[in-house]
């Protein structure tokens, strides 16, 4: 089974490159963030098309998740309950035979000390508190998507220019690494990988081109399905793409 993350930056603009990138790459799960449409405007009939169901959680101009999949989406629950929040950030469902995938587009959180900052925490609390149950109900999880936060220093082209800024903060790191905590695997180190593995660049100066990125989407997995994992990679070809997405997929391989 294979399940992957995307963050599209616009599911309008970016449509034909998620159907090319499916056609060569059927992955059994695709989790997408930052549609940037409504349900209404969801391609469902384009993607259905191609062999591959979907449930969205839409927001008009920003945010928005989905789960496409080739197989039957069951207990779909949208955003984390008990959580107070009008983003549409979090899309989860289970998936034969029986893993629990949560989507997530974390809360970018702007600057430190920002209004946005808080928010950012407040949620990633909040989503820590609903998967440390949601866990108890479903062992075999998979929570991925764009996480907006680096892990240390590897994650980082430039570890001492951006210590302490935003997706690089004590604070941050502390909250992504207590989600770890919860028996949860970064499937991505569970294997040597290249140096300067980044799935996000700037679209200014020549960052893809110059490797200038950051490592901010991830897939982690429970500790029930950790040796179920036999690869794990970043999908940079469709950051080629012309007028790419500034991120790449993600890709897991349980076996």
């Amino acid at each position: 089974m294979k399940l992957a993350t995307w963050n599209i930056n616009s599911l309008t603009v970016r449509l034909p490159q998620v159907l090319d990138w499916l056609s060569t790459n059927p992955v059994d799960v695709l989790a997408l963030q930052e549609l940037k449409m409504s349900d209404d405007k969801f391609p469902h009939a384009a993607l259905a098309e191609a062999g591959y169901q979907s449930v969205c959680f839409g927001q008009k101009t920003y945010n928005g998740v989905a789960l496409l999949s080739r197989g039957l989406a069951t207990d779909v629950v949208r955003n984390v309950p008990d959580f107070s929040d009008d983003m549409a950030r979090v899309i989860s469902a289970t998936f034969a035979p029986g893993i629990r995938v949560v989507g997530a587009y974390f809360p970018n959180g702007q600057a430190p000390g920002s209004d946005k900052f808080e928010y950012k925490l407040a949620w990633l609390q909040g989503l820590r508190n609903w998967l440390r149950s949601e866990l108890l109900v479903h062992p075999k999880l998979v929570l991925m998507g764009d996480f907006n936060i680096t892990f240390d220093d590897a994650d980082v082209w430039d570890p001492e220019g951006m210590r302490d800024q935003i997706h690089c903060t004590d604070e941050e790191r502390y909250e992504l690494n207590a989600l770890i905590a919860l028996g949860l695997h970064d499937a991505h180190r569970l294997f040597p990988q290249p140096a300067k593995s980044y799935s996000w660049w700037d679209y200014r100066d020549f960052a893809f081109r110059r490797n200038r990125g950051l490592r901010i989407d991830h897939i982690l997995v429970s500790g029930a399905l950790k040796a179920q994992v036999s690869a794990c990679w970043i999908d940079k070809a469709p950051r080629k793409n012309e007028r790419p997405s500034d991120h790449a997929p993600v890709v897991v391989d349980l076996s």
